[in-house]
């Protein structure tokens, strides 16, 4: 959906919020192309192209001469990692209050394994973003993102770190991610993240390394993500080809 006008964008995503508690949360089906179209107040492409999108997510399923059937069972899922979401929606929607504890913005150098992931040389400036985020208080999620400081441009500050990464990516360095690679693997705590999370060295994390790519296959940010333990239940929908 990332390529998609944003008028599209909220009217799926306001689609996809009826169907797990507003006008249809007691509905097996969704109303006929026809009838939800004029509804919503689109055409009928605009909304093939956003039922497209919720099938290819397993939300719904669209058979013919049934119709398109509403899969409680996804939509009920708190936490999918087979999506992107942003962190302060996914504290929310495992039933938390979220919060950004702090956002520390700092100048480096790409060390070894960020000159891999980014495909530019060792020493190459870089951005580093740290984010620390809460769940009714208590630290959930700490992220640091890097970005090649030479794509930045204009003038930015503490408060444009303050939104999601892609906030800054697109107003700055005219970037669109359209997809990321993620590695997915557990970690300890080391004496950093113990301070970060208020836990004991050795605690068991959830560690996410991330790169994101444009349309032309440029690596264009990664990110490390660690989550702790306790707060989500992560899940990941794979259909079956």
């Amino acid at each position: 959906m990332s390529g998609q006008p944003a008028q599209t964008k909220t009217i799926r995503s306001q689609l996809l919020a009826d169907m797990k508690d507003g006008a249809y949360a007691s509905c097996e089906r969704l109303p006929r192309e026809s009838v939800l179209a004029e509804k919503l107040g689109i055409s009928r492409t605009q909304l093939r192209d956003i039922l497209a999108s919720l099938e290819r997510e397993g939300f719904i399923t669209r058979r013919h001469g049934v119709g398109t059937i509403i899969n409680r069972h996804v939509l009920n899922v708190q936490t999918r990692m087979d999506i992107e979401v942003e962190f302060l929606d996914m504290i929310r929607q495992s039933g938390h209050e979220p919060a950004v504890a702090f956002v520390r913005v700092s100048d480096g150098t790409a060390d070894a394994q960020v000159a891999a992931q980014l495909r530019i040389p060792e020493d190459t400036p870089i951005i580093r973003i740290a984010r620390l985020c809460t769940a009714d208080g208590r630290p959930a999620i700490y992220c640091e993102d890097v970005v090649e400081k030479a794509l930045a441009k204009g003038d930015y500050t503490i408060q444009d770190f303050k939104l999601p990464i892609f906030h800054f990516l697109q107003r700055f360095c005219g970037i669109y991610p359209y997809l990321d690679l993620t590695d997915v693997r557990p970690a300890a705590a080391d004496a950093a993240l113990a301070e970060i999370f208020q836990v004991p060295m050795g605690t068991p994390l959830l560690n996410m390394e991330e790169v994101d790519y444009d349309i032309d296959g440029r690596p264009v940010f990664c990110s490390s993500e660690y989550f702790v333990d306790g707060i989500f239940r992560h899940t990941v929908m794979r259909k079956k080809l």
